[in-house]
């Protein structure tokens, strides 16, 4: 084993566990799941079969991450954040086979309480504020928050509001990196 696992924790006999990464107390990571390497998963974090983590990410305490949810490299799920698979759910109704897909792409921030609604993207370097929810796909480098969310600026890469309008055309320098990013067509862009 070349990861951390606490003594509370239950991993499943199959689960693909990358190098370095740390499971803290009261985890459950189903047989199915793909973690990468130095990842965390924080305090009763629950993992399902059809997920995929990627190298980096960090998994605050009380995340379930459900069956058809993909995080890729550097993703940062707060607290208490919520995943949904199944977009009608019934307790009477079984929709195992309605799973919708849900993908975070690389760098992207899910802020504490906020909840992802399955089906959608949320672009690479998003920034998702604490208590929102995502019910569409999501920009790269947008700054979402509210019930529903709305965009309301964009984000670097270092985790920054960027001085950039939410349409037409601009640049702007991060000012703790030094990084241009340029917004056009609606899209902001790292130069």
């Amino acid at each position: 084993m070349n990861y951390t696992q606490h003594e509370s924790a239950i991993v499943d006999e199959g689960a693909q566990i990358g190098a370095g990464s740390r499971i803290w107390h009261f985890v459950h990571v189903c047989a199915g799941a793909r973690i990468g390497a130095g990842v965390s998963l924080g305090q009763n974090v629950f993992v399902g079969n059809r997920v995929v983590i990627g190298d980096h990410c960090k998994v605050q305490n009380n995340v379930s991450v459900y069956d058809n949810v993909t995080l890729e490299e550097g993703v940062f799920c707060g607290p208490s954040m919520v995943f949904t698979n199944v977009y009608n759910p019934r307790s009477l109704i079984e929709r195992k086979s309605e799973y919708r897909d849900t993908l975070v792409k690389k760098g992207a921030t899910l802020g504490a309480n906020c909840t992802i609604v399955c089906g959608v993207t949320i672009g690479e370097f998003a920034f998702i504020g604490a208590g929102a929810v995502v019910n569409h796909d999501v920009k790269p480098y947008a700054l979402m928050v509210g019930v529903p969310a709305r965009q309301i600026g964009w984000m670097s890469e270092h985790g920054e509001q960027l001085d950039l309008p939410l349409s037409g055309e601009g640049e702007t320098v991060c000012s703790h990196t030094g990084a241009t990013y340029r917004l056009a067509d609606g899209q902001c862009v790292r130069v």
